[in-house]
Order: structure tokens, then sequence, then C-alpha cells
């Protein structure tokens, strides 16, 4: 297949990292899927397609050593197969001519030449392999509507005057988008994501829920009787891990 991106990938980095730091392999994770976000936004993605691009991209690396294939061109066919999955089609021409872009700021849309057409085998071929790894198993159920479900309730439970001094939706929204820089969406339930960036928001800003003290159990057990303290504090430090990364990678 043919290879695409900035050193295609990230094996040298294995050998690199000090003790503490985020695995190596995660930090090329994170440089991939925010190509993936950025190159999302210029093909004009919901947000829904974007996440579901992302969670194939870390579904097909938990199955598939990343050593194995360039990691830039399994995203742009993550890209690609998640247009078809929730009904917003790519052509392969806009993903490449965006990716071309991503990496080489100010150039022109590559031409219809034999490297072009490489590259569109390349994403097929690559999309057909995927398809395969992950057993044709590429729908997903995201938090975004859980999320929606929870601010809204939250929103008629705090007095007007917090929830408008407070920029709580904006950021538990920002969090969750995110939280597919890492591979949360495949190691938690949608719902205890939801919840756990509203927590995080909530906290950020300090705001309290009314009554909390007095209720019989806290307002995230409300949402997801199933969920525990120790569960939001795992995806709570996942996410933070990521936003650390954030502030180590160009």
């Amino acid at each position: 297949m043919e290879a695409f991106g900035p050193d295609s990938g990230g094996a040298g980095d294995k050998a690199r990292g000090a003790e503490g730091r985020p695995a190596p392999e995660a930090r090329v994770h994170f440089r991939v899927t925010r190509f993936i976000m950025e190159a999302g936004v210029k093909l004009g993605m919901q947000s829904i397609a974007v996440a579901t691009a992302c969670t194939i991209y870390h579904k097909f690396f938990c199955e598939i050593n990343l050593d194995a294939y360039d990691p830039y061109l399994v995203a742009m066919s993550a890209l690609y197969l998640a247009g078809k999955v929730e009904e917003q089609h790519l052509r392969t021409r806009d993903i490449i001519n965006v990716s071309n872009r991503y990496f080489h700021p100010g150039s022109e849309p590559l031409e219809l030449d034999s490297r072009f057409w490489a590259l569109r085998d390349s994403i097929v071929q690559c999309e057909l392999l995927m398809l395969r790894v992950l057993r044709f198993q590429v729908s997903f159920q995201h938090p975004h509507k859980y999320l929606l479900h929870y601010l809204i309730s939250l929103k008629n439970w705090l007095n007007r005057y917090s929830w408008q001094r407070t920029p709580i939706s904006v950021t538990a929204w920002a969090l969750l988008r995110d939280s597919y820089h890492g591979g949360l969406c495949l190691r938690f339930r949608a719902q205890h994501i939801a919840v756990a960036v509203l927590h995080l928001a909530l906290q950020a800003y300090g705001v309290e829920v009314p009554a909390e003290a007095e209720a019989e159990k806290p307002w995230w057990q409300v949402f997801s009787d199933d969920l525990t303290k120790p569960i939001i504090d795992n995806i709570v430090s996942d996410l933070i891990q990521i936003y650390t990364m954030d502030t180590e990678i160009p």
C-alpha cells in the first residue's frame, strides 16, 4: 500500500519515552487522531461521523500492530469508511487533497498522476482490510446523544444564573471531542463517558448540583445506575493524560 503522511508512523518512536510519560504508541495515535479531526472538519463531516472515524482507527490498531501499516493511510481510510457508515459519503479525491494540504500547507491539489491513483487504490484496499479486521462491525454507539440528554436535564436542575455564567455545555462537548484522541471510546461505555465529561466540566467551574448532599444517590448515578465513582475517576484520568500529551506534542 502507498504510504502517506510525515514519516508515516511511529515505529522509531517506540524506543523513546521517559518513565511516567504516555506510551510512544499513544502519542502516535494522538497525532493521527488529531489529523482525523482536523481533516474531518475541512471535509465538512458532522461530529458523529468524525467520532466514528476515530473509533474505527482506534479499534483497528487494537487488532493490528502499529508497525504493520502507515497510520495516516489507515486514518484516511477510516474517514472514507466512516462517511459511508454515517451516510455522509466522501470522495476519495477530496480526502487525498485535504490530507495533502494538511501535510503540505499551501500546496496545490495533487495532479491526477500515478501517485494520486496509487493513493486512491491504497485507501480503497485499506478500507477493505479494515472491514475484514473489524469483522464488519463498524457501527458504534457514541456518547453524544447521552450527553445532549444529560445537559438538558442538568440545565433544568441548576438555577439559571449558574448555567448562564459558566460554559458547562461548551466545555463538556469539547471534553467529549478530545476524548477521541485516546481509546476511551473502546474502554468505557458511552453513557459513562458522557457523565464523566459532564462531571469534569462541573468540577472545572466549581458548580454543584442542587440538593446533592440530601439526595439518596449522586446525580451521576441518576443518569447511569451502573456507574461508580472509580469509573468516573478512570475516565477523567485518561482525559488528563490526553491533555498532557497535547502540551507535549507540537
